[in-house]
């Protein structure tokens, strides 16, 4: 375990947890997420100083797992320069898949699909790591919470329509759209309509309890595209003999009824048996302070962008 000062950043696009956390102490902040409409870098160097500024605290690292991060934003050098003055020294950067991992998993071998308002899966076998999904609204993020919600809105427009059954998800769309025809121009025009239309994932996994069946199938079609990630990801990582861990974790988990099909769908449904799902260790913050100690022969380390000052 590192005995430098880590500074340690979740950032997602709902909010951005903060860790500092060093010998004998630990101080967690919260933020406002990512603007994916505006440059990274620049809003983590930010927080960062806004964190020192509102903790007291002296990093001499900053770690940080981040959704959507691309190799062109993975810049740890230029976050370092953007952070001078803070006596901040070393920067480790990496996609939040990893941190998710290392967060719910540590060392073991195994999966994590982490599904909130996006999804993304990562399988680490003995010395390969395979990424599934992750791909964002638009291409890719299949049975996360956006999806669920771009289904339930679907829905409840082919029940107005006629083209689909009635549904209890009416109800809540109406609540926020009392005109149905307007909704879709409402929606296009809202700056933060992504986390509009995920916010419909909480109707449907409350609707799929209280029987309504097109909440439930929803919730089924989720719970399969999910496990179906973590299957591929597994087949590209795992070797005839070993078992895997398979830990589940975010928001659309929270889902009783879709986490159960979740775990019928990766176990019981044409899938090994030696498939485990286990309770996560911890979080994604817990994961970016395990950048500072990511030993240089994990699998994950050639996944991590790093600077020293």
């Amino acid at each position: 375990m590192t005995t430098a000062r880590v500074l340690a950043i979740d950032a997602g696009q709902t909010g951005m947890k903060v860790r500092l956390a060093g010998p004998g102490e630990r101080q967690d902040v919260v933020f406002r997420g990512i603007d994916t409409h505006e440059p990274l870098l620049p809003q983590l160097a930010r927080v960062v100083r806004a964190a020192i500024d509102k903790t007291g605290a002296s990093p001499d690292i900053v770690t940080a797992g981040i959704s959507g991060l691309t190799d062109r934003d993975a810049d740890a050098a230029h976050l370092l320069s953007l952070v001078s003055g803070t006596g901040v020294r070393g920067a480790s950067l990496a996609h939040d898949s990893t941190t998710s991992f290392l967060g719910a998993l540590g060392d073991t071998r195994g999966a994590v699909v982490a599904a909130g308002t996006g999804v993304v899966t990562l399988a680490v076998g003995r010395d390969t790591v395979s990424r599934v999904d992750g791909w964002g609204y638009i291409m890719g993020d299949a049975g996360s919470g956006y999806w669920i919600g771009r289904e339930a809105l679907d829905a409840v427009m082919r029940a107005y329509d006629g083209r689909g059954p009635a549904t209890a998800l009416t109800d809540p769309v109406r609540e926020r759209w009392p005109e149905l025809p307007q909704a879709y121009i409402d929606l296009q025009a809202a700056e933060d309509r992504v986390q509009i239309v995920a916010s419909f994932a909480a109707q449907v996994a409350r609707l799929a309890v209280e029987g309504d069946a097109v909440a439930q199938a929803i919730t089924e079609r989720a719970a399969e595209q999910l496990a179906l990630s973590v299957r591929t990801a597994l087949g590209r990582v795992r070797h005839d003999d070993e078992p895997a861990a398979v830990c589940a974790i975010g928001g659309v988990f929270r889902s009783v009824r879709l986490h159960e099909a979740f775990v019928t769908a990766l176990t019981v449904s044409g899938t090994r048996a030696d498939v485990a799902v286990v309770e996560p260790l911890g979080d994604g913050i817990d994961g970016a302070l395990a950048l500072a100690d990511l030993p240089p022969g994990h699998p994950l380390s050639s996944a991590v962008h790093r600077a020293v000052a």
